[in-house]
C-alpha cells in the first residue's frame, strides 16, 4: 500500500534555506559579497544571512573545519550567467559541465570548505 500524501501537501512551504557552517563570519561575508555577488541581509556576532536573487544562505559560527567540508547545497539558476559573473569577480572556476543526470552544473567551494553546486536543466 502506498502512503497517502498529506492533506495539504504543497501548501504553506515557501522556500528551503541552507544553513552552512562558517569558520569566520567576517571572512564568509567578504567572500559571498565580493566573489559571489550576494548582499547581506543580517549580520550578527553569531549569525549571518546573505541573499542573491531568490537564493538565501544562512551561516552559523563553527570551529570545526570538517563540518563545513562535509556540507553542501544545490542552487538552481542560470549557470552560464553565474559562471561569467563569478569569474569576473576573480574566482577561478572550471567551466560548467553537463552531467549524465541531465543538469548543467558548476561547483564553488567557499574558503571554509562548503560546497555550493549551481545547476540548471541542460
Amino acid at each position: 500500500m502506498s502512503p497517502k500524501p498529506a492533506a495539504n501537501s504543497g501548501n504553506g512551504v515557501q522556500a528551503t534555506v541552507p544553513v552552512l557552517a562558517s569558520l569566520n563570519l567576517a571572512e564568509t561575508l567578504v567572500f559571498y559579497t565580493e566573489r559571489l555577488g550576494f548582499a547581506p541581509l543580517l549580520q550578527m556576532d553569531n549569525y549571518l544571512i546573505v541573499q542573491r536573487g531568490g537564493c538565501e544562505l544562512q551561516f552559523w559560527p563553527c570551529n570545526e573545519r570538517h563540518i563545513a567540508e562535509n556540507t553542501s547545497c544545490y542552487v538552481r539558476g542560470d549557470v552560464d550567467a553565474l559562471h561569467a559573473d563569478f569569474t569576473a569577480r576573480g574566482l577561478a572556476l572550471a567551466a560548467p559541465a553537463i552531467q549524465p543526470w541531465g543538469m548543467k552544473e558548476m561547483v564553488v567551494i567557499d574558503p571554509h570548505g562548503n560546497l555550493l553546486k549551481f545547476g540548471e536543466p541542460a
